[in-house]
C-alpha cells in the first residue's frame, strides 16, 4: 500500500518544528522529535544517515562499552536517554530533501534565535534594574545569574545563540537573495549579537571571533584582516563592566572569574586520562565528589576557588576522562571529516553567491565555534546545543550531496 503523500510533507515540517523549538525548549522538541520520526517511518521517504553519523555510531558504541565498564553504570544512564538526540541526523536528513528547505529551516533558526535574544536582552534590562535597586556593581551582581533567554542557563542559552549569529552572518555575506531581506537580516544580527555580548560568556566570545573570521576570510580578505581593530575599537568604547568582563580572560579576579577553576578540571581530567586511557573512570561519573577528588592533584592549593567541578569545562579532556581516548578520538573526527567534506564541496562550487555556499560556510563556520568553544566548555553535553549542531551538520551535507546550481553575483 502507498503511503498518503501528504506524510512526506508533514515529516518535512515536523523535522523543522522540532530543530527550530529546541531554541525554546527541550521538551516540544523531543516529543516533536519522536512524532516526526514515527510520521517519517510511514512516509515512505528513503531512511538516509549523514556521513557523519559513522565516526558518531561510533562514539556512541564506544560510550556504551565504557559505560558497561563504569564502577556505576545506573549513573551513567542520562547519557543514554541522550542518544535519542541523535535521531535528530536520521529525521532531519531524511525530511529535508532539497536546499530550498534547508533555507527555509534556517531562517526559521535565525527569526526564533532573534525572539529569544530579544528575550534575553529584556533579561538583561531587568538585572541592570535590580542591581540598582540593591546599589550593587553590575559586574558582580550579574556574573553569577546571566541572561539565559529560554533555556535554564546562560552557557546553553550563549551556545545556541552563536550558531543564530554564525547563520546569519554566513547569509548576509554568501546567500543569494540577502538584498531583498537584508532590511531584516541586519537587526537580527544585532539583536543576537548584543545578547551574546551580554552574556558575558567569554567561551562563546573567543568562539564566535574565531568562526566569525573564518567567515570573512572566505567573502573578504580585507575584511577578516581587520577585524581584529574593530574588535579593539570597539572594547575600548564599551562598558566597564564589558571591558573587565574580556580583560578577565588573561587577568581574572580570582574568585568571581573562573579561569583557575578551569585549570584545576583540566589537570584533575588528565590525571583520569593517565589512570584510565581506554575506558575513562565512566560516563557523568565526574560528578561526583568522591570521584574528582580522588584525581584532584595533591598540589593544589585548597580550598578550591569558587566554580562548577562536576565536569572538566572541555569537551576533549570530558570525554576522554570519563569515556576513554577512542571517544574522543571518535567525536573529533567526525567534526573535522565533516570540515574536510564541505571545504572540498566549496571548492567545487561556482564563484559567487549561492544557496549551497551559505549553507556549507554556516555549517563549518558552526563545526569551527563548537571546536573552539569546546575547548573552554562541556558544550556538547547540553541536548539543546546539542539537537541544533547536529541538524545544522545534515544541511551541510545536503549542501554536499546537491547538483551544481548557478551561482549569483556577489550583492
Amino acid at each position: 500500500m502507498t503511503p498518503p503523500p501528504y506524510l512526506k510533507q508533514l515529516s518535512l515540517w515536523l523535522a523543522c518544528a522540532s530543530a527550530v523549538t529546541i531554541l525554546l525548549g527541550i521538551s516540544v522538541s523531543q516529543i516533536l522529535l519522536a512524532i516526526a520520526l514515527g510520521v517519517l517511518l510511514l512516509s515512505g521517504l528513503p531512511l538516509r544517515w549523514p556521513p557523519v553519523s559513522k565516526p558518531l555510531g561510533l562514539f556512541l558504541l564506544w560510550t556504551l562499552v565504557a559505560l558497561a565498564f563504569s564502577p556505576d553504570p545506573r549513573g551513567g544512564m542520562d547519557q543514554v536517554r541522550k542518544m535519542i538526540v541523535f535521531l535528530m541526523l536520521l529525521v532531519v536528513y531524511s525530511s529535508v530533501r532539497s536546499l530550498a528547505a534547508a533555507k527555509w529551516l534556517t531562517l526559521a533558526w535565525m527569526a526564533v534565535g532573534t525572539f529569544t535574544a530579544g528575550r534575553g536582552l529584556l533579561q538583561f534590562a531587568r538585572d541592570v534594574a535590580g542591581a540598582r535597586a540593591a546599589h550593587a556593581d553590575l559586574y558582580h551582581f550579574y556574573i553569577a545569574d546571566r541572561i539565559r533567554g529560554f533555556m535554564s542557563h546562560w552557557m546553553t542559552f550563549s551556545g545556541q545563540e552563536l550558531f543564530v549569529l554564525l547563520l546569519l552572518a554566513a547569509f548576509l555575506l554568501f546567500a543569494p537573495d540577502v538584498k531583498q531581506r537584508l532590511w531584516l537580516a541586519i537587526p537580527c544580527a544585532l539583536a543576537v549579537g548584543i545578547a551574546l555580548i551580554l552574556s558575558d560568556t567569554r567561551s562563546i566570545w573567543i568562539a564566535s571571533v574565531v568562526a566569525g573570521f573564518y567567515l570573512l576570510w572566505g567573502w573578504q580578505r580585507k575584511a577578516a584582516l581587520a577585524m581584529p581593530l574593530v574588535l579593539a575599537i570597539g572594547l575600548m568604547v564599551a562598558p566597564a563592566a564589558l571591558q573587565k568582563r574580556a580583560l578577565s580572560i588573561v587577568k581574572p579576579e580570582k574568585q568571581t572569574d573562573s579561569n583557575e577553576h578551569r585549570k584545576i578540571c583540566w589537570i584533575t581530567g588528565w590525571q583520569m586520562i593517565k589512570a584510565h586511557p581506554l575506558l575513562g573512570v565512566g560516563p557523568d561519573e565526574i560528578r561526583k565528589d568522591q570521584v574528582f577528588f580522588a584525581y584532584l592533584p595533591a598540589s593544589v592549593k585548597r580550598p578550591l576557588p569558587d566554580g562548577f567541578y562536576q565536569h572538566l569545562h572541555n569537551i576533549y579532556i570530558q570525554y576522554a576522562a570519563e569515556r576513554g581516548i577512542p571517544a574522543t578520538l571518535f567525536i573529533t573526527a567526525a567534526m573535522v571529516l565533516s570540515l574536510l567534506d564541505f571545504r572540498r564541496k566549496l571548492a567545487r562550487l561556482p564563484e559567487g553567491r549561492s544557496d549551497a555556499r551559505f549553507l556549507l560556510q554556516a555549517a563549518i563556520a558552526c563545526i569551527i565555534g563548537t571546536m573552539v568553544g569546546g575547548v573552554f566548555e562541556y558544550n556538547l553535553n547540553d541536548s539543546e546545543v546539542l539537537a541544533m549542531f547536529l541538524s545544522l551538520m545534515c544541511l551541510g551535507y545536503l549542501a554536499v550531496e546537491s547538483g551544481a546550481e548557478k551561482a549569483h553575483v556577489a550583492a
